[in-house]
């Protein structure tokens, strides 16, 4: 199993940025996925998660109405559109095979929310 996310960098307030985590190595299409960030001195805070049909999303508060998380089944990718990026947004995000248990984490990819 790989998960191999990509789309971070430095980034403007109130800009936009999309990152994406690709599969491998199991049925996508049937596992629901994750996203999380952790932040330096933070605890890791769940994101978003999202079934295997893509039918059910879950956010969590802090990024609710500016984040979406999506899927592409047939590119076994999964992504995290974020909008109106705030600079507490700032962190490492990683992306995670499971909803509330998880058995695979990606290496991550760096945020920088920064003027």
């Amino acid at each position: 199993v790989q998960l191999v996310e990509s789309g971070g960098g430095l980034v403007q307030p109130g800009k936009s940025l999309r990152l994406s985590c690709t599969a491998s190595g199991f049925t996508f299409s049937s596992y629901a996925m994750s996203w999380y960030r952790q932040a330096p001195g933070k605890e890791r805070e769940l994101v978003a998660s999202i079934s295997s049909t893509g039918r059910s999303t879950n956010y969590a508060e802090s990024v609710k109405g500016r984040f979406t998380i999506s899927r592409d089944n047939g590119k076994d990718t999964v992504y995290l559109q974020m909008n109106s990026l705030k600079p507490e947004d700032t962190a490492v995000y990683v992306c995670a095979r499971g909803w509330r248990m998880y058995d695979y984490w990606g290496q991550g990819t760096q945020v920088t929310v920064s003027s």
